[in-house]
């Protein structure tokens, strides 16, 4: 009789191990060498003048538009096969989503395909990030805490 316990260990038999310690360091590493690309951009943004906050500014909105790059040439989804988690923690994982999803709709058009699904998977994400930064800012000023 199969129940839940021995339908388990024999999925369990069955499954292919993970390489988890691979993993792990391919994420490390090539999440890593996305940060280093963002803070030598950084420090190019600030040779050319840029204040710190507005260097801020400008490499994140060129990392955003590198991993959108890179995500229409089809780059980005084969550097995540080798670095899984790696490549979703930056900004440009929140790119990759965001273009990803236009991409996969394309065929439907412009509007009611690319523009309409874009924000199926960051969009929950950005109504609440922007929700609650009104709510924020509205308790800040109920209260006179706003500077």
């Amino acid at each position: 009789m199969i129940n839940q316990q021995n339908y388990k260990a024999f999925a369990d038999t069955r499954a292919p191990k993970s390489p988890m310690v691979r993993n792990l360091i391919c994420a490390f590493l090539i999440g890593g060498a996305i940060c280093t690309v963002g803070q030598l951009i950084l420090n190019l943004w600030k040779l050319a003048g840029l204040q710190d906050t507005d260097a801020a500014g400008a490499t994140s909105a060129s990392m955003i538009f590198l991993g959108a790059l890179f995500t229409g040439l089809g780059l980005y989804d084969k550097l995540a096969k080798y670095a899984g988690a790696g490549t979703l923690v930056p900004i440009t994982g929140f790119s990759n989503a965001i273009v990803s999803a236009a991409l996969e709709y394309k065929s439907e058009g412009y509007v009611m395909g690319m523009s309409a699904k874009m924000f199926t998977i960051a969009g929950p994400v950005l109504v609440f990030g922007i929700s609650f930064s009104v709510v924020y800012g509205l308790i800040l000023i109920l209260f006179g805490l706003g500077g």
